[in-house]
């Protein structure tokens, strides 16, 4: 049995989905920015599918969402557009992001640290939370921006991005959340959540690779990061992606009503899950289920490399992960374990499963067997399992 548990790095492209795509590969090939038919014969759907992602996280048409190729080109664009706009000139000079931040907010934030932008990192608490008490308290009157995620890639922690708008707002600083792991899984309103730019991808929620979008409150600007032409309103440059645009806007459209089954159905699924893997002595869970994105589990078993666990379920035929796709190659300490403060020897033992509405309990249930097996066989020859501290860390839910 092949069992595809790694849908927080990526997802199926619904078949619906690719069936709306598919005539713009060879039939509907025209360049939308040209002046003849062939280009005119694609504009009726780019307008079909920008009008599905509006309604889905239910922007006002006089906000812009502007199509990029990923969520880390439109995480770089708000970044390094505050930093020309306000840090380089003068007006302000300081930004605030979370320590627990997707990659491309972290380096780009790195990035314009080493050019003269103050940076704080919000740390997150012993149950993998950022307290939107620590953003009011960072915020200066030379605040330019807070960047904080909608819900992590990691743990599927739920951030308060409500409180931490209204408080942005209360002080007159821009806010951005990266919100690429809450489309699907949790209503994504831009308007009741006070955001002034959103980033999202498609691929995250049964879309196509390589497109993205990036939204724009009314009355909000940004430098374009592309230069060279007049695509998006002069906002991105480059020849428009109609065969992305189209599968993006229709895979929202499915998202948005799949959002019930994925919040109920897929969640009792994730539960049930993670109480039987729970059963597995020495095993920690971090950040309560009430506070996480319904699909998301990031467990660890104490004395197990996660690597040697991946290893293990590869060669079952299971996809699972260690943390972020972007990272994948790192084989450092789970970041998001260490800043929760666990041990060094427990800071690499996590995995993370997440679940799709293409998820099965039959899958589920194989998947549960293979973990029980690895976890035998890994500990036999663990060199540090027998030696492992008594007693959980805080902030971490334990297996018996």
């Amino acid at each position: 049995m092949r069992v595809y548990l790694d849908n927080n790095a990526t997802t199926i492209v619904d078949p619906h989905v690719f069936e709306e795509m598919e005539p713009f590969f060879v039939q509907k090939y025209g360049n939308p920015n040209s002046l003849h038919a062939f280009a005119g014969e694609t504009h009726p759907y780019i307008k079909t599918a920008m009008e599905k992602i509006y309604a889905g996280i239910q922007a006002d048409r006089k906000d812009s969402v502007v199509i990029t190729s990923c969520a880390t080109e439109s995480n770089n664009w708000v970044l390094k557009s505050i930093y020309f706009e306000y840090i380089l000139t003068g007006k302000k000079n300081h930004i605030i992001v979370s320590e627990v931040e997707h990659p491309s907010i972290i380096a780009t934030a790195k990035f314009i640290e080493s050019q003269g932008c103050k940076v704080t990192y919000l740390p997150i608490n012993s149950e993998g939370l950022i307290e939107a008490q620590s953003v009011r308290d960072a915020i200066t009157d030379k605040t330019a921006l807070v960047s904080v995620m909608w819900a992590n890639n990691e743990t599927g922690a739920i951030f308060p991005v409500q409180e931490i708008g209204e408080i942005c707002k209360e002080h007159d600083v821009l806010f951005h959340s990266d919100a690429v792991q809450a489309i699907g899984k949790l209503p994504v309103w831009v308007q009741t959540f006070n955001v002034d730019y959103l980033t999202f991808s498609a691929h995250k929620f049964h879309g196509p690779k390589g497109v993205g979008a990036l939204y724009i409150k009314q009355g909000r600007e940004l430098i374009p990061l592309l230069h060279g032409g007049s695509q998006m309103g002069g906002l991105r440059s480059g020849t428009l992606n109609v065969a992305g645009i189209v599968g993006m806007g229709k895979a929202m459209e499915q998202a948005v009503d799949a959002l019930d089954f994925e919040m109920s159905d897929i969640r009792e699924m994730r539960d049930e899950f993670e109480d039987a893997l729970l059963e597995i002595p020495d095993t920690f869970v971090v950040t309560p289920r009430n506070r996480r994105t319904p699909n998301t589990i990031l467990i660890s078993f104490r004395g197990i490399e996660g690597e040697s666990m991946l290893w293990d379920l590869n060669q079952a035929g299971i996809g699972a992960s260690t943390g972020s796709a972007c990272a994948s190659e790192d084989l450092e300490a789970n970041s998001v374990m260490e800043a929760i403060g666990a041990d060094e020897d427990l800071a690499h033992t996590a995995i993370r499963f997440s679940l799709s509405r293409y998820t099965t309990q039959e899958e589920l249930d194989y998947t549960l067997e293979v973990v029980k097996k690895a976890v035998n066989r890994l500990r036999e020859i663990s060199s540090s399992y027998a030696y492992a501290p008594e007693g959980h860390e805080s902030g971490l839910t334990t297996g018996h």
